[in-house]
């Protein structure tokens, strides 16, 4: 028998034993009205990370995408899945705002430093080129940060450039930029400490990460 489907199967058994009964009349709630989220929540894929737990939301507050990087490509430069989220959040959905969220200790940033690690990996290869403008800038940040005397951390700094730079390409989504024109529809870039649960925020318009 496969033991990690006998796992997941006792974890949907404690789900509905114990989970589901304490917020039965939540989710028969959502099951009749149509959802209506108020966040689009893009993350990384990172396993280590959940949204909803991050967020404390509850059942229909938050539509999530995650993906490898937490990236959003240029609107026309790779036009699939996040693209597709993107549009449906906005224009069907009517989401008020949208979160891009990095995270310390990312392995595609990581993949960023260190291309060989992903050599076997043509797909991921080409995904990450949507982050190496990030690269590029962090890298000059970090070496006037370390001819200035002052501690720089790398690959802090990619990931909260990498953070900056998708929240710019979300801002060339057409659906994106016409919410935000009529003031519908705000962003945030949000960066999570897996070990420590601190996030720190930068509004759109920042290019500064202020913790919580």
């Amino acid at each position: 028998m496969d033991r990690i489907l006998e796992q997941l199967k006792a974890g949907v058994r404690r789900f509905q034993a114990e989970v589901y009964p304490l917020q039965a009349a939540i989710f028969e709630q959502a099951a009749v009205e149509e959802q209506a989220p108020h966040t689009l929540f893009i993350a990384c894929a990172d396993s280590r990370i959940d949204p909803v737990a991050i967020t404390s939301s509850s059942t229909g507050e938050i539509f999530v995408a995650r993906n490898i990087g937490n990236l959003v490509p240029a609107y026309g430069e790779m036009l699939g899945g996040v693209s597709a989220v993107v549009e449906f959040a906005v224009t069907s959905l009517g989401v008020r705002h949208i979160v891009i969220c990095g995270h310390l200790h990312c392995g595609a940033m990581q993949a960023l430093l260190d291309p060989d690690a992903i050599a076997k990996m043509p797909t991921v290869q080409r995904w990450m080129n949507n982050a190496h403008a990030a690269f590029s800038v962090a890298q000059i940040l970090h070496q006037r940060a370390e001819q200035s005397g002052a501690h720089s951390d790398l690959m802090q700094v990619l990931t909260e450039q990498n953070v900056l730079l998708q929240m710019q390409h979300l801002k060339t989504h057409p659906s994106v930029a016409a919410a935000m024109a009529r003031s519908e529809l705000t962003i945030s870039g949000w960066i999570y400490n897996i070990g420590t649960g601190e996030v720190r925020i930068a509004p759109g318009g920042s290019s500064k990460f202020e913790p919580l």
